[in-house]
């Protein structure tokens, strides 16, 4: 009898040993997960703020075409130029089309009835 209990005391230690060795290999399982996902957050993080310097330098640039143009163009340019934007915004399937200064506006397309395909 005192055999059956030693050894069954040795299997409860045992087995306590056995889930604190799991509960390590969880744990450290965990760690590794954690550190990869924190690795690959860092990298996007990095990835968009170079995407944001990029947009900020663009809008930059197009502000300042966009000042440029406007100071350049004439009164009946601007009076057209607008016009054009509220028809665009009436209809949001023909935008304004890209002009250099001193040049008339394109003529503009005949809204078409039905999908095109």
């Amino acid at each position: 009898m005192k055999v059956f209990l030693e050894l069954e005391q040795h299997l409860k230690s045992s087995a306590g040993a056995s889930v604190v060795a799991i509960d390590n290999k969880i744990e450290q399982a965990m760690d590794l997960v954690k550190s990869h996902l924190m690795f690959a957050v860092r990298e996007e993080v990095e990835v968009l703020k170079e995407q944001i310097k990029e947009l900020l330098e663009k809008n930059s640039q197009l502000e300042q075409e966009n000042s440029l143009l406007r100071t350049l163009a004439s009164p009946e340019q601007l009076a057209q130029f607008q016009a054009q934007l509220q028809t665009a915004s009436a209809s949001p399937a023909s935008g304004p089309q890209p002009q250099g200064p001193g040049q008339p506006p394109p003529p503009q397309a005949l809204p078409t009835s039905g999908p095109s395909a």
